[in-house]
């Protein structure tokens, strides 16, 4: 495995190129909230296209995002299963996902985290993947960045579709419609998605487990705005998840991991409907909304407590969670690339669980959390951008905090040559489910997790702006990190501050950690001939427990990933993708070690009129057997082949 990975990186750093090089002016919204050039954000940014996801024929957002540098996927066996992003080593729950502004990370699931499993490719336009904590301009939860993903709006005409039909490996199709366009005065986009598959066992099959795991997701998009005047406009977005997935657990009489009937079924729903308004000849750009969002999760299969043990198809426990959040931005642009960007957020999340099983009533919590921001950019002698940011939270549960963010980038065109750093603040407040749960602290209130994060990198364009290549060092240090403390199930429990009171419960969240991620980031891309682009990263990160002098749980040291394409008509192509993760631990302290693997895919397009074309891919080329999570399985080789349809 290890000789595979190092000839596949070879031969891709042998055509290393950048599919994005030849944009000079690639301009992103995440790293300041307005559009810039990415050169003078002083971040680091990846940004995945839609030409890149129809290259790679990507399904699920969680496939595409290790091809991008620092970003470790975690997926609980196969498609569907729970997935979780970590973000320069930070806690799944520590990076926070937007789909058009809205924050779609759940408040129900026990750190906050956002149920990647679920998202798909859904008429995705970009995605932008904002590295290191963010914590200015997107308050609580951006400790190791923002995944930020953009659908597809508007258009050149009134009316364009694009459909897909695909199928293949596990009893699995797939399919995809949307249409976007601009029409008087609407820009418009939507889509539907409907995926099944049959899909592999979550707990791994050579442990003896043959039973299949089923999945199941229906998905909407929409996003319209209205010009109602010519300096005057109004948002109205919408997104939709309702998945069904089969999953494993700990069935009785052994409650060892392995098959069970059980299954999970996540809905979420989520809008946004927002005015923005230009003044004073477009000096002052003000955007105003309204977003809210509801998640609603149910666990079915309950098992008797003596034998024949029977399961029962019915709901076992529930979490529900809201968000209601009300927003305000203004952007003033002061002429001689000097803007000033400021707003205030009121956001107020709600929580609601259960346990048929054991709970007579609901659990049930809520917070508040209200904020204000500013933050100004200017750039000096045409050159130097300098960006400076400050902000407030207030919250109902822990108090305030305040986050500072600078950031500097030096470009000089003459050379090709960009020079970036950047420090930033970062904070997580304590997930209703670790405040309200019966797993709540009950000798002292939980603190905010809080980092401080810097870096500092170098990128050069070359070969006359057809390739590019960067390196970034970075830092990354967090405290009052929250863990589960267990308790000794034996009575009386001496020395053991809390356990009186959680012992049935068998512990509590507390705050305890301190932990460091530091490493590396190396780049390299472009188009090395004509119609033929590669792209490579390289990610050497130690992420350690300063308390335990341990690594952190699954967080590889080394990860990487390249593809090389060739493109040589339009819609035709022929490609291959690489990811590697390295060696890590399952478990904090340095337990379950879990050995490093490589994923080879190649896929192919070619078109068969001007309206339509067929697509093929065969992903885990080399079957690689490898356990994602200890216990866990997942997908060996698997072929897919579909059509694609665009008017």
């Amino acid at each position: 495995m290890r000789n595979r990975f190092l000839t596949s990186l070879a031969f891709l750093i042998g055509f290393a190129g950048s599919a994005h090089a030849a944009d000079d002016e690639l301009v992103v919204v995440t790293a300041t909230r307005t559009e810039q050039p990415v050169q003078r954000t002083g971040e680091s940014v990846s940004v995945i296209t839609r030409k890149d996801l129809d290259l790679q024929q990507t399904v699920s957002v969680s496939d595409v995002l290790p091809l991008t540098p620092a970003s470790t996927v975690v997926r609980n066996g196969g498609l569907g299963q729970n997935a979780t992003v970590s973000l320069r080593g930070a806690e799944p729950g520590q990076s926070l996902v937007l789909v058009d502004g809205i924050q779609i990370n759940d408040p129900s699931t026990t750190d906050g985290q956002a149920l990647l499993g679920d998202v798909l490719v859904n008429n995705i336009d970009r995605v932008e993947i904002l590295r290191g904590p963010q914590s200015t301009l997107y308050g609580s939860q951006a400790i190791g960045g923002v995944v930020n993903i953009i659908t597809r709006t508007g258009g050149d005409t009134p009316f364009a579709l694009r459909a897909t039909a695909e199928g293949g490996s596990f009893g699995t199709y797939h399919l995809n419609a949307g249409a976007n366009g601009t029409s008087g005065m609407i820009d418009y986009g939507a889509s539907l998605n409907y995926l099944s598959t049959g899909g592999i066992s979550a707990a791994d099959s050579a442990s003896g487990n043959p039973e299949a795991d089923g999945y199941r997701n229906v998905g909407a998009t929409g996003n319209v705005r209205l010009h109602v005047l010519d300096d005057v406009s109004i948002d109205l977005r919408g997104y939709y998840t309702g998945a069904r997935t089969a999953i494993d657990g700990y069935p009785p009489p052994n409650y060892s991991f392995g098959d069970d009937p059980e299954f999970a079924k996540n809905d979420l729903m989520a809008g946004y409907a927002g005015v923005n308004a230009d003044l004073f000849g477009g000096l002052l750009h003000n955007r105003i909304g309204f977003a809210a969002s509801h998640a609603d999760r149910r666990f079915f299969g309950v098992f008797g407590f003596a034998p024949p043990y029977a399961f029962s198809p019915d709901l076992n426990n529930y979490s529900k969670a809201g968000t209601a959040r009300i927003e305000y931005q203004g952007t003033v642009n002061l002429g001689g690339d000097n803007q000033i960007t400021f707003g205030a957020e009121s956001q107020r999340n709600t929580f609601n669980t259960m346990s048929l099983q054991y709970d007579i009533a609901p659990t049930l919590g809520a917070r508040r959390t209200t904020s204000g921001y500013g933050q100004w950019q200017t750039t000096l002698f045409d050159q130097l951008t300098l960006t400076g940011g400050l902000r407030y939270d207030g919250d109902s549960q822990y108090g305030g905090h305040t986050s500072l963010k600078v950031a500097g980038a030096w470009a000089v065109p003459d050379w090709g040559t960009v020079i970036h750093a950047n420090y930033g603040d970062g904070f997580k407040a304590p997930s209703l489910y670790q405040l309200y749960s019966q797993y709540s602290n009950p000798i002292a209130e939980l603190k905010p997790e809080t980092a401080r994060g810097w870096e500092a990198g170098v990128a050069q364009t070359f070969l006359d702006n057809r390739a590019h290549a960067s390196a970034t060092w970075f830092t990354r240090k967090t405290k009052n990190e929250i863990d589960f403390f267990s308790c000794p199930f034996v009575p009386p429990v001496p020395n053991l501050p809390g356990c009186d009171e959680r012992l049935f419960q068998g512990g509590f969240y507390y705050n305890v950690g301190r932990s460091r991620s530091q490493g590396a980031e190396f780049e390299i891309s472009g188009e090395v001939i004509e119609n033929l682009t590669a792209s490579i990263n390289l990610t050497d990160m130690a992420s350690e427990d300063l308390d335990l002098r341990t690594d952190l749980a699954r967080r590889p040291r080394i990860t990487a990933g390249g593809s090389l394409f060739w493109t040589p008509m339009e819609r035709a192509s022929l490609g291959l993708t690489v990811s590697h993760v390295g060696a890590r631990f399952d478990g904090a302290g340095e337990v379950r070690p879990l050995p490093g693997y490589t994923l080879v895919n190649i896929l192919g397009s070619y078109p068969l009129t001007d309206n339509f074309s067929l697509f093929g891919r065969i992903e885990n080329l080399f079957n690689d057997r490898y356990e994602p999570v200890s216990g866990y399985g997942a997908p060996g080789r698997a072929a897919y082949a579909g059509i694609r349809a665009a008017f």
